[in-house]
Parts: C-alpha cells; sequence; structure tokens
C-alpha cells in the first residue's frame, strides 16, 4: 500500500475521487438517496440547494457512475434519481460521517465560538 499512496498519479486519482465524494453537495444528495429514488425538486427543496448546483451535482455523480438519472415523458414530465450499486456502497461511510457531524455539532460550535473569541482578543477586536 505504501507504493501506491506514494505513486504521484495515484494520489492525483484518490485525490479527485475524494474530492468529488467529499464534496458537500455530493455527499448530502448521496445522503438524501438513501432510502430509494427522488425527484429533482424534492431533493433542490430538502437541501436547500440551487437548481444549478444541484444539477451539476446530479451530473457529476451520473458520470462517476454514483447516481442513475430516470426520465419520465409524463406531463409534465418527471425526473428522478437513485443510487447505483457504486453509490449504495457510500451510503454507509456519508451515514457514519453525518452521524459523527450531527453528534458533535455542540461541541464545533462551541469550539468556534472559543476561537473566534481568542481571534478577537488576539486583533484587540
Amino acid at each position: 500500500m505504501k507504493d501506491v499512496i506514494h505513486n504521484g498519479t495515484t494520489c492525483q486519482r484518490i485525490n479527485d475521487v475524494l474530492a468529488r465524494v467529499g464534496d458537500r453537495w455530493s455527499m448530502l444528495v448521496v445522503y438524501a438517496l438513501r432510502d430509494g429514488p427522488v425527484r429533482f425538486n424534492t431533493l433542490k427543496r430538502e437541501l436547500g440547494i440551487s437548481q444549478r448546483m444541484l444539477s451539476l451535482t446530479l451530473r457529476n455523480l451520473e458520470r462517476d457512475g454514483l447516481v442513475l438519472r430516470h426520465y419520465y415523458p409524463e406531463i409534465p414530465p418527471r425526473v428522478e434519481y437513485e443510487l447505483t450499486p457504486l453509490g449504495h456502497s457510500l451510503r454507509e461511510p456519508v451515514r457514519a460521517l453525518t452521524d459523527w457531524a450531527l453528534a458533535h455539532l455542540d461541541h464545533i460550535d462551541a469550539a468556534r465560538e472559543s476561537f473566534d473569541a481568542g481571534a478577537a482578543a488576539d486583533t484587540g477586536a
């Protein structure tokens, strides 16, 4: 494993994957799709994300093989998204990170307040 990590090409590829799956919106989309197909507007509303950013995120996740897009030619047209088997393999790591974030929100808020108060004191504000 040590040789793999020190290979510059491999590091760049790992970085590319982690940048995609670790970005804020991708993780939230994977989490939102954990229980099955969800319509585009439902995702937009539940995540509080702009239409442009959601479209871009979904397109990138689809390109990476993590999300499937289903278009239904109805009136009005309906579009749903769901996780692929590869996307489902991300459910557990994303859930673990989400659970960790929820469990530590108060600690992080307190640390930020303490840090900001110290920084303000250091600058004389």
